[in-house]
C-alpha cells in the first residue's frame, strides 16, 4: 500500500460536518409541463454558489438506463423502467440528471427527456454535454447542431448545466472548441441565458487540469465534473484529492462521476467486502463510496448511474438523511483503498468509450468478468493449488457464458484504436492479452 499522509486523506473530516449549504427541499411549483408531485425533503441538497440552484447531493448519471431488445432484435433502451426509476427519483428529492449525445449508441437523451417532460420543468435541472469527440467533426457546424438536437430532445429553452465533453487538457480545449469558434458561441448562449451553467468533464492528467484551469480567469468556468472516488482520491492514475482541491481552491462547484469506479466500488474484493460488513452490516458496500463523496463540502452532486431500481433505491437511502464520515470512517476507507490498488485488477469503469472495437471484441466485458473473478477469490494461482481444476474449471465456463467466442480476447490484433479513446489510460491491448494468456494457461494447465 502506498505511504502517504493520513492527514491530507482526513483533513476534510473536520469541516465536513458543514456539508456545504443544505436547503430544504425545492417543491416544483406551476408550470405548463406536468403535474406536480410530492418531494421528499430528506435528500441534502447543495447550494450553486453560481445561480444558487438547490441541487441533490445524488444525481442521476443517464449512461447507464436499461437496455432490452425490440422486435427487429435492436438493443434498446427500456423505456417504461426509465420513466418508473425518474419519478421515483423526483419523487426522493433527485433533481439532477445527466446525459449526453454519445450515451448508449445515441439513445439516452431522447429517452431521459421523455421521461423527464412527465413532470414540471422547474422540479429538475438538465446536464448534457457537446460531445464533439467520437465519431463527429468537430466542426463549428456540428457543434451547433449537437447543442440545439439537445434542446430539441429536452423541449426547453435553455439547458442548466452544459459541460465541454471529456477534455483531457489544452490541446483537446482548442482543437474541439476555440479554433473552431465553438467556445465564442456557447459564451454567447450562456450570456443569453440559453446555459445556464458552462464547464467541463475532466479526464485526463493533473498537468491537463492546471491547463484548463488556467483559463478560468477567461472563460469562468461554472462547474466541473471529475472522477472522485476513495480509490482515486490518491491511489488512482491521477490524483483525485489534488484536481478537488484545486477547483476548490477557485471556488467551482465540484460534479463526481464515477463514484463507484464503474461499479467496482460496489463489487469489491471478498476479504475487503467482509470489513465493510463487520463495520455497517446494515448498509451497502456502495454506501461506504457514496458517502465518501457526499462528505466533500466541495460537491455539489455526485452522479450514480443507476440501472436497477434496487440500485437506486439503495442509494437514495444512503443520502436520505445524510451522515457524513468521521475521520475514523475516512482513515478506514483510505486502508481500504490501498487493499484494492494491491489486487491486479483492470481499472475499468465499463463507460464504453473504447466501443466498439472494429474487431467485434467486448472489452468492457472481458475486463468485468476478470474484475470479478479475482474480487471472488476465483482466479487460480498454480496448477499445484488443490482446487486448481475447480477454478479452471469456473473461469472457463463463466467466461465462455459471459462473453461470445467471436468476442473474446484472443481476437484482439493490437490495432491501438481503442487506447486514446479510454479515458482511464487503460492499455487495453495489452490487458486483452494479459487475460487471454492466462486463459491459455488455465486450458494447457500450464499455469
Amino acid at each position: 500500500m502506498k505511504d502517504i499522509s493520513r492527514r491530507d486523506f482526513i483533513k476534510v473530516g473536520a469541516g465536513a460536518l458543514a456539508l456545504g449549504a443544505v436547503a430544504a427541499a425545492c417543491k416544483p411549483g406551476s408550470d405548463k409541463k406536468g403535474k406536480g408531485v410530492e418531494v421528499s425533503e430528506a435528500m441534502p441538497l447543495r447550494t450553486n454558489p453560481n445561480t444558487g440552484d438547490k441541487v441533490s447531493l445524488l444525481g442521476y448519471g443517464c449512461m447507464r438506463w436499461p437496455m432490452v431488445r425490440d422486435e427487429a432484435g435492436n438493443e434498446v433502451i427500456d423505456q417504461e423502467k426509465v420513466n418508473e426509476m425518474v419519478d421515483y427519483a423526483i419523487e426522493h428529492g433527485v433533481n439532477y440528471f445527466d446525459s449526453a449525445p454519445v450515451y448508449l449508441q445515441g439513445q439516452s437523451e431522447a429517452a431521459t427527456a421523455k421521461a423527464l417532460s412527465r413532470h414540471p420543468r422547474n422540479s429538475y435541472y438538465i446536464a448534457t454535454k457537446l460531445s464533439n469527440h467520437r465519431g463527429f467533426e468537430p466542426t463549428y457546424e456540428e457543434g451547433v447542431a449537437m447543442y440545439r438536437r439537445s434542446l430539441g430532445f429536452y423541449d426547453t429553452d435553455h439547458i442548466d448545466y452544459y459541460l465541454l465533453h471529456n477534455i483531457a487538457g489544452l490541446a483537446a480545449f482548442k482543437q474541439r472548441f476555440l479554433d473552431n469558434g465553438l467556445m465564442d458561441f456557447l459564451l454567447r448562449e450562456r450570456a443569453e441565458g440559453r446555459i445556464r451553467n458552462l464547464g467541463f468533464s475532466f479526464h485526463g492528467s493533473e498537468s491537463g487540469l492546471d491547463e484548463l484551469l488556467a483559463l478560468h480567469d477567461t472563460y469562468h468556468w461554472d462547474f466541473c465534473q471529475i472522477q472522485m472516488n476513495y480509490v482515486d482520491w490518491t491511489h488512482g492514475n491521477y490524483s483525485a484529492k489534488y484536481a478537488y482541491d484545486e477547483l476548490v481552491a477557485r471556488g467551482i462547484p465540484v460534479v463526481i462521476m464515477e463514484p463507484l469506479l464503474g461499479g467496482r466500488l460496489s463489487d469489491v474484493p471478498v476479504p475487503v467486502a467482509e470489513q465493510f460488513k463487520e463495520r455497517e452490516p446494515s448498509r451497502s458496500v456502495a454506501s461506504w463510496a457514496f458517502r465518501f463523496c457526499g462528505t466533500m463540502p466541495g460537491v455539489l452532486t455526485a452522479l450514480s448511474g443507476m440501472t436497477y431500481m434496487e440500485h437506486l433505491q439503495d442509494n437514495v437511502a444512503t443520502f436520505e438523511h445524510f451522515k457524513p464520515l468521521t475521520d475514523e470512517e475516512l482513515e478506514f476507507l483510505e486502508e481500504m483503498a490501498g487493499l484494492i490498488s494491491d489486487y491486479p485488477l483492470v481499472p475499468c469503469t465499463s463507460c464504453q468509450y473504447c466501443m466498439p472495437c472494429p474487431y467485434g471484441i467486448d472489452i468492457p466485458s472481458i475486463f468485468k468478468h476478470y474484475n470479478g473473478s479475482v474480487n471472488e477469490g476465483m482466479i487460480a494461482q498454480s496448477t499445484d493449488q488443490k482446487n486448481f481444476r475447480k477454478l479452471k474449471r469456473a473461469y472457463l465456463t463463466s467466461y465462455d457464458k459471459a462473453i461470445d467466442s467471436v468476442r473474446q480476447a484472443d481476437h484482439c490484433i493490437s490495432c491501438n484504436s481503442c487506447v486514446p479513446r479510454c479515458p482511464q489510460g487503460i492499455r487495453i491491448p495489452q490487458e486483452l492479452r494479459r487475460i487471454d494468456t492466462y486463459v491459455e494457461a488455465l486450458k494447457q494447465e500450464t499455469l
